[in-house]
C-alpha cells in the first residue's frame, strides 16, 4: 500500500501545474484553460437577454384535451419584452379535429350505440401578460443549452364546433353548431436559446371556457369547459 501511494504521489508532482497555472494572489489552481474562449457563465448570469427586443414564434402541436376527439394545432405567437422578467404576447391558433376511434366505437355504427358529445375547437386567439422569473442552463455533450421558463395569464377567445342537434335528437344528418366562447386563458413554456437571435420554444396553452350543456332541459345551463394545447414552435428575436 506504501508504495502505491508513493508512486501516487510521485506521478501527482509530475504531473503538477507550473506556477504560471496559479493565480497571483493565492494558490488556486486557474481553470481558465478549460474555456479559453470564455463561453462559460455562472448561473446567475443571462447570456441571452429580452428586455427591449420583439419576438416571434410559429409552431403547431397537438390539443390533449377532448376524449372523443384527435385535434392538432398551428401556432403563430408574437410578442415584446419590456423588463427581463416581464413582456406581453399575443397568439392566434389554429386547430383542426376529427373524431377519433373511441368515439367510433361508442358509435358502433351498423349496430346498437350511443352518439358521444364532443366539441371541436376551431380556433382561438387572445393576449398574456408574461412572467419569466427563472432561467437556467444545461450541459449536454460538451455543449451548453440555456433555457427561460415563461409563465403567462391572459384571456382569449375561441370558436368550437358541436354536435349539439345530433346528440340530443340522434338525427345524424344534422349540421354541427359553431359556437363562439370568451375565458381566460393560461400557458406555461419553456424558451431554448439557439442563439442570440433563434430560440425554440416548448408551450402548454390552456384555455377555460363557459358553454351551455347538451340537455333538452326548458332551462339552459352552462358548464365549464377546458382546451389543452401542447405545441413547439421556432422562434425569432428582433
Amino acid at each position: 500500500m506504501f508504495k502505491i501511494f508513493s508512486l501516487l504521489l510521485a506521478l501527482s508532482l509530475f504531473i503538477s501545474p507550473t506556477q504560471e497555472a496559479y493565480a497571483d494572489s493565492d494558490l488556486t489552481y486557474n481553470f481558465s484553460w478549460l474555456d479559453p474562449d470564455k463561453e462559460v457563465f455562472v448561473l446567475q448570469n443571462r447570456r441571452f437577454r429580452k428586455a427591449g427586443r420583439l419576438h416571434l414564434n410559429a409552431g403547431a402541436g397537438i390539443t390533449t384535451s377532448g376524449a372523443f376527439v384527435d385535434s392538432t394545432t398551428i401556432q403563430i405567437r408574437g410578442g415584446f419584452f419590456f423588463k427581463e422578467e416581464w413582456g406581453a404576447e399575443f397568439i392566434y391558433a389554429k386547430n383542426s379535429g376529427k373524431e377519433n376511434t373511441t368515439a367510433e366505437t361508442l358509435r358502433n355504427n351498423g349496430g346498437a350505440g350511443s352518439i358521444p358529445f364532443r366539441r371541436i375547437v376551431d380556433n382561438y386567439m387572445g393576449g398574456m401578460i408574461l412572467w419569466a422569473p427563472f432561467y437556467s442552463k444545461l450541459n449536454t455533450f460538451n455543449s451548453i443549452i440555456y433555457l427561460d421558463w415563461i409563465i403567462g395569464l391572459g384571456y382569449a377567445k375561441l370558436e368550437e364546433t358541436n354536435n349539439k342537434d345530433e346528440f340530443l335528437t340522434g338525427a345524424i344528418s344534422l349540421d354541427p353548431i359553431t359556437e363562439s366562447h370568451n375565458g381566460p386563458m393560461w400557458n406555461l413554456g419553456t424558451k431554448f436559446f439557439i442563439n442570440d437571435r433563434f430560440n425554440l420554444r416548448l408551450d402548454l396553452t390552456t384555455i377555460h371556457y363557459k358553454a351551455t350543456t347538451a340537455s333538452n332541459g326548458a332551462d339552459e345551463e352552462s358548464s365549464w369547459n377546458t382546451n389543452y394545447d401542447l405545441a413547439v414552435s421556432f422562434g425569432i428575436n428582433f
